[in-house]
């Protein structure tokens, strides 16, 4: 076992674990990362400055938007985890600074309260009026603190009816009206236009875009970064502009598919003795593009 080995491509955690078994770094790099790059620091730093402002009567709210599987539920489960519930002073009542829900695939009022009683782990009689649920919810929300609420998936608003959207549009100002807290909403582009519907929401509603990555000085950060999380025992040459290029032009440009694709090609350095990710261990590595998926899927229907 060579321990004299360089490692200075990688990060220290990583260097920690280049000399654990195949399967063991494998496992690692399997594992779910936090990647710091500069967008998710500044949506990350919104969130802190909602999360601060003191209460007044129309609190700021904002809209997380971007493409499907780039980073939005990343960037919200690493601000939970910074602001997790705990136990009062007197230790009479959990207190839950920022509660998270997402938005049912089927939306309905009283789904939306029961999902929100569920995540205040409140337990709940059945066939309960939406009246009484609202009345439960807000009593609860109060009771915990909760300082911020987040609702995933809000784009889900436009699954239902007109008239049922409207509503939803209305229950999001009353409870930040009620309970003075900023809300936060995740979606897709969809999400920003169910918000557009009510002109008063459009303007307490501001955007932040995670944009669709391209070949340029930030991916090359963002693919230094990913290289140096994984316990490869060579340098990775994912700066290399046609290693960006190919890697864009396969993913898409979503940050999901790009995790992806890096974890498969980085296993197949382990498994191939590279020890590297390269331009041939990206072409063997078992992944689909989101446009091969679909044509696969659309062969099998036929």
């Amino acid at each position: 076992m060579n321990h004299s080995l360089d490692l200075s491509h990688l990060a220290p955690i990583a260097q920690s674990a280049i000399f654990l078994p195949d399967s063991e770094r494998i496992a690692r790099i399997r594992a779910d990362r936090w990647i710091g790059y500069p967008k998710a620091r500044q949506a990350l730093d919104q969130l802190e400055d909602l999360f601060t402002l003191p209460e007044r009567q129309r609190m700021q709210n904002m809209l997380l938007i971007s493409p499907t599987n780039n980073g939005k539920s990343m960037i919200i489960e690493k601000f939970r985890r910074q602001h997790l519930p705990y136990v009062s002073e007197d230790g009479e009542k959990e207190i839950i600074p920022v509660l998270t829900i997402q938005m049912p695939s089927d939306p309905s009022i009283s789904r939306f309260y029961t999902l929100l009683l569920y995540a205040l782990n409140s337990p709940m009689k059945p066939r309960m009026r939406i009246a009484d649920l609202e009345v439960l919810a807000l009593r609860l929300m109060k009771l915990t603190q909760v300082k911020m609420l987040i609702i995933d998936e809000l784009h889900n608003i436009l699954a239902g009816k007109y008239t049922l959207r409207s509503e939803f549009l209305n229950l999001l100002r009353f409870l930040g009206n009620e309970l003075r807290i900023p809300i936060v909403g995740v979606g897709t582009e969809d999400a920003y236009r169910a918000i557009r519907i009510d002109d008063q929401l459009e303007n307490r509603f501001k955007p932040f875009i995670l944009s669709r990555w391209c070949n340029n000085e930030e991916l090359l950060s963002l693919l230094g970064s990913f290289a140096a999380s994984f316990p490869l025992k060579r340098p990775s040459v994912l700066h290399h502009p046609d290693i960006a290029q190919y890697i864009i032009s396969k993913t898409g440009g979503t940050i999901g598919e790009i995790s992806t694709l890096l974890v498969r090609a980085a296993t197949i350095a382990i498994h191939s003795g590279e020890e590297e990710i390269n331009s041939k261990t990206l072409s063997n590595a078992e992944y689909d593009s989101p446009s091969e998926r679909r044509k696969k899927f659309e062969r099998e229907l036929k």
